[in-house]
């Protein structure tokens, strides 16, 4: 199924949303690669607040090319979202409602998925120049000197994603293989 999805959204508007669904978001997502997600979770262990609010918001695992001339950003591809794992469930039991990035997740992460009613979009890797097209705005809001693993906050319109683990932690790496599985 196709479906249009404002971001930042509710659970319930995760709920919603299947295993294999096509969804173009628009609106507020921000963007954490590894050192920043490293950043995010000493601020918290200090017991201080993010640099942004977490609640109902999206994390797109990208850290920009830089823009050319003209350009709101650079090539804005996925990278491997794995390598945030050891810091996600975190998040999610502060209130992120999702994630886009490329590749498998561990079995915690998808426990803290379906512990918060979450989902995990895929974006489609080595389409970055494509992608960034839908970014309408990019700007630094932490870690600045991170440079393209900053975090900036990305206004999106008809950025193109699909679910590969929905709410309930059904898996497309899982499931669509058996597709094609020879009887």
């Amino acid at each position: 199924m196709t479906r249009e999805m404002i971001v930042p959204f509710t659970k319930e508007a995760c709920a919603q949303l299947q295993v294999g669904d096509f969804v173009y978001l628009t609106g507020t997502v921000y963007t954490a690669r590894d050192a920043a997600h490293k950043r995010m979770s000493e601020l918290l262990d200090a017991g201080k607040d993010l640099p942004f609010d977490i609640q109902g918001n999206v994390i797109y695992y990208m850290g920009p090319s830089p823009a050319k001339e003209g350009q709101v950003i650079g090539s804005a591809g996925p990278t491997t979202a794995s390598r945030m794992d050891k810091y996600t469930p975190r998040l999610l039991d502060l209130g992120m409602a999702g994630m886009i990035g490329k590749g498998k997740r561990s079995p915690q992460v998808r426990d803290a998925v379906i512990r918060n009613g979450a989902v995990y979009f895929a974006a489609i890797g080595g389409a970055g120049a494509i992608l960034s097209k839908a970014i309408t705005k990019a700007e630094v809001v932490a870690f600045d000197d991170l440079g393209t693993e900053a975090i900036r906050k990305l206004e999106i319109k008809n950025f193109p994603v699909i679910v590969v683990m929905d709410a309930r932690g059904n898996n497309l790496y899982e499931t669509a293989p058996e597709q094609y599985k020879e009887p």
